[in-house]
C-alpha cells in the first residue's frame, strides 16, 4: 500500500455513524444555532433562582399601580403590582420548557408503543390501533384541550398529562410506517430464525433502527407543547397565577398593550425564539439522521 493511500484508508475507517451524524449536523448552521439557544434557555431556567434579582412574586410597593418601563433596577420593567418582569420571565421559562419537554416525551412514548405494536403485529392489532388513532385524529385537538383544561383547572403535572396523552397520534403513524418497513429486513428474519422473542425483535432490533425519525418527531413536539401551553395559559386555562409561565404573562400583558407594551414583548419574544430554535434543531436532526440527504 502506498503512502498516498494510507490517509484515505484511515479516513474511511474513521467515518463511524456518530462522526457522519456530527459532520452533517454541524453543516446545518441554523440547527447548531437553535441547539445553542435552547441550551442557553435551559441553563437560564435551571439557574433562575440564582440569576433572578427578586422573588417571582416579590412586589415593590413604591411603584405599585402603574407598570414601569425597563430600567437599571428592572431590566424588563415591572407590572402593575410592582413585580419584576425579568424575574417572572426567567421563572416562566422553567414551567414552559418543562411542560413542552415532558409532554413531548410522554406523547412520543405513547405513540412509539402504539405504532410499534401496530406495525409489527399487523392484521387485527394494526386495524384496531390505527382505527383508534384515526378516531382521535378526527377530534380537534385545541378545543378538546381547552375543554379538559376548563373542567380540571390543571397544575403543571396535569397539563403535561393532557397535552401528552392527546398528542401521540402523529408519532404512532410514523413509527408504524418504520416498523412495517423494517420488519421485513434480513436482520429481523435472522433474529427470528435464532429464536428471538417478539419483544426482543421489536425493542432490541427494530426500534433502534427507527430512532432517527422518532427523535426528530420528539424535537418538533417540544415546540408544539410549548405553543399549546402558552395558548392555554393565555386563555387563563393553563397554570394559574401567581406561578408565572410565558403564556399567562402574555395574558396579563394583554391588558396593558397600549401603555406598557414591554410586558408582552419579552415573553412573546422568548416563545418565538424557543419555538424557532426547536424547529431549526428538528430540521438539522432530520438532515443529519437521513442517510439519503
Amino acid at each position: 500500500m502506498s503512502d498516498a493511500a494510507i490517509p484515505s484508508t484511515r479516513r474511511r475507517t474513521a467515518d463511524t455513524p456518530w462522526r457522519l451524524f456530527r459532520r452533517r449536523f454541524l453543516r446545518h448552521r441554523l440547527a447548531v444555532t437553535g441547539l445553542v439557544m435552547l441550551c442557553v434557555l435551559a441553563l437560564l431556567a435551571l439557574l433562575a433562582p440564582h440569576l433572578a434579582p427578586y422573588a417571582f412574586d416579590g412586589q415593590d410597593l413604591e411603584i405599585m399601580g402603574q407598570p414601569q418601563p425597563p430600567s437599571r433596577a428592572h431590566l424588563m420593567g415591572t407590572d402593575q403590582l410592582g413585580r419584576d418582569a425579568f424575574t417572572r420571565v426567567l421563572y416562566g421559562a422553567r414551567v414552559s420548557l418543562a411542560v413542552g419537554l415532558a409532554s413531548a416525551l410522554l406523547s412520543t412514548l405513547l405513540g412509539t408503543l402504539v405504532g410499534s405494536l401496530a406495525g409489527y403485529y399487523r392484521s387485527a392489532v394494526d386495524s384496531v390501533l390505527m382505527r383508534l388513532t384515526d378516531v382521535v385524529l378526527c377530534i380537534p385537538l385545541l378545543p378538546l384541550v381547552i375543554l379538559l383544561s376548563g373542567m380540571l383547572r390543571p397544575n403543571v403535572t396535569l397539563l403535561v398529562a393532557i397535552i401528552g396523552i392527546l398528542g401521540w397520534m402523529g408519532t404512532a403513524r410514523l413509527v408504524r410506517g418504520q416498523f412495517l418497513s423494517l420488519r421485513e429486513r434480513e436482520f429481523v428474519e435472522a433474529s427470528r430464525a435464532l429464536g428471538g422473542s417478539n419483544n426482543r425483535i421489536m425493542f432490541r432490533h427494530i426500534l433502534p433502527n427507527a430512532l432517527g425519525p422518532i427523535i426528530v418527531a420528539t424535537t418538533l413536539a417540544v415546540g408544539s407543547g410549548i405553543m399549546l401551553e402558552s395558548a392555554l395559559s393565555f386563555l387563563g386555562l393553563g397554570v394559574q397565577p401567581p406561578t408565572p409561565t410565558w403564556g399567562n404573562l402574555l395574558n396579563y400583558a394583554s391588558q396593558w398593550l397600549q401603555n406598557a407594551p414591554w410586558l408582552a414583548l419579552f415573553p412573546g419574544l422568548m416563545i418565538l425564539i424557543t419555538v424557532l430554535s426547536v424547529n431549526f434543531l428538528g430540521d438539522g436532526l432530520r438532515d443529519a439522521l437521513d442517510p439519503r440527504s
